[in-house]
């Protein structure tokens, strides 16, 4: 009986065996899946996650983005600025009491009965609600009151904002002040190719109310040609013409912007990231052109 138990052992011994080179078949083969997943992830181009829709602006170390919607905003409280011919600083007073009032918004409600982009009341005087809820007319009575105000060509920004507002949170236009003086340069044309937008859109553009806003602007100063799918403005005043250009862009969400040229330099609009301007600025250039959405 002994003899057959020793015969029986090497059989026993591969029977426990087997399952264990199973196992290690499988380690292995999974082992090798693992690496070539890897190998295929790393070969793979990465996805691109769409920026936001917006309209960025860069003076000097100042950047800042605002939504198309806030871009519009802030086009007619520059343009509104531009037809009274008042000075940037008006413009960068005027946004950043906006930016802190209403988020650059024309809102219908707020603390009390305030309303509009600069949050005035109809019960103080400022207009009825009708009124107040259109951006020129609000705008406009905001730059009345600024004009009144003993030193608002050179006093702290936030404390002029705050003798026009009459605030609750009378120190809050201040941490928007650097902001509001760059776009306040770039859309009065004193910091060309300045501004960037981009716009996904697929409407059908509107070009009729960025020639107006530009004519309402700035007068005579430039010449506005729109055409099919394109608008060609014309100054002999490169500030001006540059005013004009960035103003329009401001406009993308109805005008469509998505392509500029300004002298030798060019700009176009890329759907997931902001597109740089190219080229080499034309010293006093005198012609920008518009292509806007087919």
């Amino acid at each position: 009986m002994a003899r057959h138990s020793r015969q029986r052992a090497p059989q026993r011994r591969s029977r426990r065996l087997y399952p264990l080179l199973v196992l290690l078949a499988l380690v292995v083969a999974l082992l090798v899946f693992f690496a070539w997943a890897i190998n295929q992830i790393g070969n793979r181009e990465p996805s691109v996650v769409p920026a936001a829709q917006q309209c960025a602006v860069r003076v000097g170390n100042v950047g800042d983005q605002l939504t198309l919607e806030q871009s519009g905003s802030a086009a007619i409280i520059a343009a509104e600025a531009l037809h009274r011919e008042l000075p940037p600083r008006a413009v960068s007073i005027a946004l950043a009491t906006a930016m802190q009032e209403s988020d650059l918004r024309n809102i219908d409600y707020g603390d009390r009965d305030s309303v509009g982009l600069f949050q005035q009341r109809p019960s103080q005087g400022w207009g009825s609600v009708e009124q107040i809820m259109d951006p020129w007319y609000s705008t406009g009575k905001f730059y009345d009151h600024l004009v009144q105000v003993d030193g608002w060509e050179s006093g702290d920004i936030n404390d002029v904002a705050q003798k026009v507002q009459r605030s609750g949170v009378p120190d809050g236009y201040r941490k928007h002040v650097e902001r509001a003086r760059a776009w306040g340069s770039a859309l009065t044309g004193h910091s060309p190719a300045a501004v960037r937008c981009i716009d996904r859109g697929k409407a059908s553009p509107q070009a009729g109310d960025t020639v107006e806003l530009l004519q309402r602007a700035l007068g005579s100063t430039v010449q506005v040609t729109p055409a099919q799918a394109m608008v060609t403005i014309t100054s002999n005043d490169e500030t001006s013409l540059w005013a004009a250009t960035q103003l329009a862009m401001m406009t993308t969400r109805t005008s469509g912007v998505t392509a500029v040229q300004v002298g030798a330099m060019t700009w176009t609009s890329q759907s997931t990231h902001l597109g740089s301007w190219e080229g080499t600025a034309t010293p006093k250039p005198t012609k920008a052109v518009l292509t806007l959405r087919a």
